[in-house]
């Protein structure tokens, strides 16, 4: 198995996903202009700072992580030609970092925050706490979608990495 090949690969579907942050991003803060252009009601001026907030870091984590991923493609290809077993290491170490990343914060801390801002939602009546948490909810949603199909591949990759590492052991 050619595990730079994989790698690489796997950065670059890393970089077509997380443009879709931005995507986004930038829908949630035209939506925000379209909030306080159009919006005549309490409610729908309610929603100009939280969309425009949340649009705001969906277009951060969004060019965060396209840089990252951008850079990590050409370092891959230096640091293999290197040392081609502590290559694997330290992007096996990086992936089940990642894996526990995903398990904690996006599979447990999301749902639970998405759970609290319902809860919000059902006790408070003001009209800018309600748009933030459906705000919130609406971002979380988005990242939960963009980040379960990134840990699929992480998963992927990461078992490509382990047998990778295996056959070199032998």
């Amino acid at each position: 198995m050619d595990i730079l090949k994989a790698s690489t690969d796997w950065a670059k579907a890393e970089l077509f996903s997380t443009p879709f942050f931005v995507l986004f991003g930038i829908l949630f803060m035209v939506a925000s202009f379209g909030f306080f252009q159009l919006g005549k009601t309490e409610m729908a001026r309610a929603y100009i700072y939280p969309t425009l907030v949340a649009g705001s870091l969906l277009t951060i984590i969004g060019l965060g992580l396209f840089f990252t991923n951008k850079k990590r493609v050409t370092q891959f290809q230096v640091d293999y030609k290197k040392n081609a077993p502590a290559f694997v290491a330290s992007e096996l170490e990086r992936a089940d970092a990642t894996l526990k990343e995903y398990k904690n914060i996006v599979f447990t801390a999301i749902p639970i925050i998405i759970i609290i801002c319902s809860l919000v939602i059902l006790f408070v009546k003001t009209p800018i706490w309600r748009a933030s948490m459906i705000t919130t909810i609406a971002m979380l949603v988005v990242i939960l979608l963009i980040d379960g199909t990134a840990s699929a591949r992480v998963d992927a990759y990461n078992k490509q990495l382990l047998s990778v590492e295996k056959e070199m052991k032998n």
